[in-house]
């Protein structure tokens, strides 16, 4: 598979929220207590959980919200329609089968009408909800390859002199059109550098962004209102079918109460103010009917059924209390974990409960503002500990953890096998069977961009020990029987 730059044209719309307060700490941030919620596992130590509380959502239309999704307007500026074409050519592949403009365009981009009725073309929420294996599309499934490892506003200025040769200087209607694209890159290009290709800096795009924006108006302001430094702490992409079984989004929890509200996050790239929020706000309940309405891809390879039946049986008596069942009727428990018991990287969360002055802000413009205080509220919680996650189609997304730091299921099954430097092909067929999740090389130092390295912040690939105890016999039945779901 192509590894996909995120130039200025292509920018991650994952939108992960907020963190906590010094302020509001015993409004927004819940760290369990011992009487939390346990669960006890033959063999191993008691598993602190916090059960976490449902949320009635809105009801739409998926037909509606899927064309929505691929051809709708939530973008409002971006690059005019002709000096795309001009820059990049067309793309005759059409793997979404959309019409008219789009039909020459990427999937992952979609060409719209600015507010000045300018026609542009914008990066859509398939740039990182959408991935390929075995070259086939896979929407709803996390961008495994995305590439966020270049500052994107880099070539920022040559894009600004060729708009403005093609269309008379920066007062046409085409430029008036690209701009607040152009200062969204500019703001978040140098802030939002990973160290690998394959993981997202989602959180840290939604603090830039944050930043710039009116709580209440939404309106743009060219200089940050707080600052913002420069640290990414990466995240992997969740899958979109497992959403409709959870109670809370993203890895941490933070997104409660109406998930429609959050998708609007993806549109502070560009929106104009909250007129245009409102408007989307109607939109989104039919995307998110879509979203609830995905299904994961099956296994497309052989399975072992007499083997997958055995490790159904070790699956339940292992794994099944926190990740819930499967089959006829299937059950999720939506269990938050403590970091003490998963024992995973522990910065994405901690970086939600450790009070700072962005966390402040963050907590205050979403729970105050426009996107917190109407009737279908979102709200930004920081329990601390991490999701365990629904594991529907959990053989297509690799890599695994919540910030993508394993690279196969044996390995999370072993952590004695786990690679502390390893290095993938980012060649959609190139799966491994067997391991389930990508063939990797280890590596000695960390030798490019391609290289995941396991020692910095943030990327660390310990904790979730819950198979160390499995025999080999065992654990290859479970793996089969993972092929499954």
């Amino acid at each position: 598979m192509k590894k996909k730059k995120f130039t200025p044209l292509a920018l991650a719309l994952f939108v992960i929220y907020c963190s906590c307060s010094n302020d509001n700490l015993e409004e927004y941030v819940n760290i369990p207590e011992p009487d939390e919620p346990a669960i006890e596992q033959p063999g191993q130590e008691v598993i602190e959980v916090e059960k976490l509380p449902e949320y009635t959502q809105r009801s739409g239309n998926p037909s509606i919200g899927y064309d929505y999704l691929i051809s709708g307007d939530y973008m409002s500026s971006g690059i005019p329609y002709d000096a795309f074409l001009r820059g990049f050519g067309a793309d005759n592949s059409n793997e979404l089968e959309r019409t008219g403009d789009n039909a020459v365009i990427s999937y992952d981009y979609t060409a719209v009408n600015a507010n000045n009725g300018v026609r542009v073309v914008a990066p859509n929420c398939l740039q990182c909800h959408a991935g390929k294996i075995n070259d086939d599309l896979i929407v709803g499934l996390g961008n495994h390859a995305a590439d966020f490892t270049m500052n994107r506003a880099d070539d920022i200025g040559l894009l600004n002199t060729a708009i403005s040769f093609l269309y008379g200087g920066q007062n046409s209607e085409e430029w008036l059109a690209y701009d607040q694209f152009r200062k969204s890159i500019v703001a978040i290009g140098p802030k939002t550098i990973t160290e690998t290709i394959g993981v997202n800096p989602a959180d840290k795009i939604t603090q830039v962004l944050v930043a710039h924006r009116d709580k209440n108006t939404l309106e743009w302001s060219d200089a940050p209102l707080i600052d913002v430094d420069d640290e990414v702490i990466p995240t992997d992409v969740p899958a979109w079918w497992l959403l409709k079984k959870k109670n809370a989004m993203f890895y941490h929890a933070i997104g409660r109460s109406d998930f429609c509200k959050s998708f609007i996050g993806a549109s502070l790239l560009t929106l104009l103010n909250k007129d245009k929020a409102e408007e989307l706000d109607e939109k989104m309940v039919d995307v998110l009917a879509y979203i609830n309405n995905l299904e994961a891809p099956q296994y497309p390879f052989e399975i072992d059924t007499d083997l997958s039946n055995q490790g159904k049986v070790i699956f339940e008596e292992n794994c099944a209390s926190c990740h819930g069942t499967y089959g006829s009727n299937p059950t999720y428990p939506n269990y938050m974990v403590s970091l003490k018991t998963i024992g995973t990287d522990p910065e994405l969360s901690n970086h939600y409960t450790t009070p700072s002055p962005v966390n402040n802000n963050f907590l205050d413009w979403f729970n105050t503002g426009w996107f917190g205080t109407d009737e279908n509220a979102l709200e930004i919680i920081a329990d601390g500990g991490y999701v365990a996650p629904p594991l529907d189609g959990i053989w297509a997304t690799a890599p695994y953890f919540h910030n993508g730091s394993v690279p196969t299921l044996e390995e999370v099954l072993n952590s004695e096998q786990r690679p502390a430097l390893w290095r993938r092909t980012f060649d959609s067929s190139d799966y491994d069977q067997t391991k389930l999740g990508w063939n990797y090389t280890v590596e000695t130092t960390k030798s490019g961009i391609t290289t995941y390295d396991t020692s910095l912040k943030g990327y660390g690939n310990g904790g979730h020990t819950f198979g160390d105890d499995l025999n080999d016999s065992e654990r290859k039945a479970l793996l089969e029987y993972l092929k499954t779901l």
